[in-house]
């Protein structure tokens, strides 16, 4: 994480008698390397989650909002960001504000709540996470066992980071917040984005899905050769991929320009989508594993897990559409290994 950290601080949820309980820190972290390597590693793993959404503070004039999303954390955040409350002041108020909700909701589970205030780039960054305990053992100074409990990083689903540089300049934004996804029926996420006062301003799924969809209608209607749609796919997904390392919009017309280097055409991609029913927006922000649509196929079922590059089709790969038969040719080496030995033959 190669950011300044400006203030960070963490509070205890805890579970007694079928109840929740909160302690909260009287006073910030020191800033040290222990402080600056928990940071770094929450932010590592929070990168590396496949699915972000993004959102912005509802407002509860404006906004058609249930009462359940309407909440005191973008107030508090605000007196904080003015200078009308310390930063420890204001984590409290939204540890306080969390606890409530956990309390209404009949939720039971020991975690912390982290808030972290840093700097990066030029732009002024929150982020608010509840990480998982977990118990585990350490070594004492007297070498002694000691029992207690550990931040389950690895594991964290409810994480979010605010650009607040972003919501000062551009309140109209709707992506100054992001968040981790949640994957099946009511998203885990639902929960913590009612916490933060917020709401879902685009969907990166979604429209990753429609640059998949928009660049397929382009190679077919431009007539693009196999050979030179992988290549085309492939940079755009490279492209894609690299912008959600970085955290980044994909800006459509830069992505057409880069795409006509890589595969010349007699009609832009960007042209394309402009004439089409429903136009890609300027800017995505991509799903990578939607995006691995453009680079892979792979699906599964019935006990079958299959999954390859594109490029192999036609090679490696062969695929019979009215025997709906699928021909590998020259299977893993430790898929291979494993089926020798099933049919016990020597390696």
């Amino acid at each position: 994480m190669q950011a300044d950290v400006k203030h960070s601080i963490i509070h205890q949820f805890y579970t007694n008698d079928g109840q929740i309980g909160l302690r909260v820190a009287p006073t910030t972290l020191a800033i040290n390397d222990e402080v600056g390597l928990l940071l770094s590693e929450l932010t590592e793993v929070y990168n590396a989650k496949p699915s972000k959404g993004y959102a912005r503070f509802i407002d509860p004039v404006n906004d058609d909002a249930e009462e359940h999303q309407i909440s005191e954390f973008p107030d508090k955040l605000k007196a904080w960001r003015k200078g009308e409350d310390e930063f420890v002041g204001f984590s409290q108020q939204a540890a306080k504000i969390l606890h409530q909700q956990l309390q209404h909701y009949g939720i039971l589970e020991d975690g912390f709540l982290v808030i972290a205030s840093y700097t990066e780039l030029g732009q002024d960054y929150l982020v608010v996470a509840f990480l998982p305990s977990k118990e585990g053992v350490s070594i004492a100074p007297d070498l002694s066992v000691d029992r207690s409990s550990q931040l389950d990083i690895n594991k964290v689903q409810l994480a979010a980071t605010i650009n607040l540089t972003e919501w000062q300049e551009e309140p109209e934004s709707a992506t100054y917040i992001s968040f981790i996804k949640g994957r099946v029926g009511r998203k885990v996420s639902d929960f913590f984005l009612d916490f933060l006062g917020c709401a879902e301003g685009l969907n990166a799924k979604k429209q990753s899905q429609q640059l998949v969809e928009s660049l397929h209608d382009y190679v077919k209607a431009s007539e693009i050769p196999t050979e030179q749609a992988n290549t085309l796919r492939k940079s755009v997904y490279d492209i894609c991929d690299n912008s959600w390392k970085s955290n980044e919009p994909v800006r459509v017309k830069d992505l057409s320009e880069q795409l006509q280097q890589a595969v010349p055409a007699e009609r832009s991609f960007a042209d394309f989508t402009a004439e089409q029913a429903q136009p890609l927006p300027e800017e995505i922000r991509a799903d990578r594993s939607t995006l691995r649509k453009l680079v892979k196929f792979q699906g599964q079922g019935g006990g079958l897990s299959v999954g390859f590059d594109q490029e192999l089709l036609g090679a490696r790969v062969e695929y019979d559409a009215h025997s709906d038969k699928l021909t590998i040719h020259g299977t893993p080496p430790n898929l291979r290994d494993q089926l020798r030995r099933y049919f016990g033959i020597d390696s």
